[in-house]
């Protein structure tokens, strides 16, 4: 398997998708909202991803993202 070196921009866009992962499971586990109405994720868990992927030059280019984050999450 290929390794790479994430700069800065790539590690800091890979957290962000994956918080933003784990922000949108835990909304989703979590009790059901009252009204029946879906879950909202916070705005600025949304802000941090878009200027995380804007900054690391990955807004547009899912397989690029999608790659890092599979390569981040299956290190040890």
């Amino acid at each position: 398997m290929p390794t790479a070196v994430l700069t800065d921009h790539e590690r800091a866009a890979v957290q962000a998708y994956v918080r933003l992962l784990q922000t949108v499971r835990a909304c989703f586990d979590g009790p059901p909202a009252a009204g029946g109405r879906p879950p909202l994720v916070p705005p600025s868990v949304l802000a941090e991803a878009e200027r995380a992927l804007d900054r690391a030059g990955l807004a547009g280019n899912e397989e690029g993202l999608f790659r890092l984050v599979r390569d981040w999450c299956a290190q040890p």
